[in-house]
């Protein structure tokens, strides 16, 4: 049975990008989640019918999912600038998922190999990679997390100063682009949320899991 240090680091790294990404993906994938918050949170007020603002949401995802190539909302009316702020969403959103295919794909195959040619990770201080991929990313989001829930608003303006650096096409006019009448604030605050408790579960588990592989060794 050969020990390998790399491979105990780069087990660490893949994890932690499966979890991260898998956990990222929910929201983006999972549209029901939306559909739940319509009548909640009175989108209806708006003027347009629950199926009305289900098909502008789904149109929007299309697009922003690589489902279609032009950007719509249903009946909503967009301004260029809002539909390049929807380019940029798609962009990220894509990456996401494409790391997470990447990340999974070369986890699996590394651990396969790993069975073939009987390699296994070391247990740096008795821990395996699964632990130490939880450890980091648990730390830092339920950091990052806490911040955020001291000023969401503060976070959420942060956020798109790093992730859309120099362009302030995210700040939308509802008078011509009301869709953001359709995605309020707290959505995207209830996503993050769905995203932070969906890692730490996984955090959790991995940690959970790391401890019986542990005592079985023992």
């Amino acid at each position: 049975m050969k020990i390998s240090k790399p491979l105990s680091i780069a087990l660490s790294i893949l994890i932690a990008l499966v979890v991260l990404t898998g956990s990222i993906a929910v929201p983006l994938l999972c549209r029901t989640f939306y559909y739940a918050h319509i009548g909640p949170m009175r989108l209806e007020a708006y003027g347009l019918s629950r199926a009305e603002i289900e098909t502008a949401y789904d149109e929007m995802m299309d697009f922003c999912l690589g489902g279609r190539e032009d950007f719509s909302a249903g009946v909503l009316t967009f301004s260029r600038s809002g539909a390049d702020h929807f380019s940029d969403v798609r962009e990220l959103f894509l990456l996401d998922l494409r790391v997470l295919k990447v990340a999974l794909a070369v986890l699996l195959a590394a651990l396969i190999i790993c069975k073939i040619k009987n390699v296994r990770p070391h247990r740096f201080l008795n821990r395996g990679p699964g632990f130490w991929a939880a450890a980091g990313l648990g730390t830092s989001f339920l950091a990052v997390g806490g911040l955020a829930a001291l000023d969401f608003d503060r976070a959420f303006v942060i956020f798109h100063s790093i992730f859309f650096p120099g362009k302030d096409n995210w700040i939308f006019d509802w008078q011509t682009d009301p869709i953001i009448l359709f995605l309020p604030q707290d959505f995207f605050r209830n996503c993050a949320l769905l995203i932070l408790i969906l890692l730490l579960v996984w955090c959790a588990a991995l940690i959970v899991s790391d401890q019986w592989v542990g005592r079985r060794k023992r």
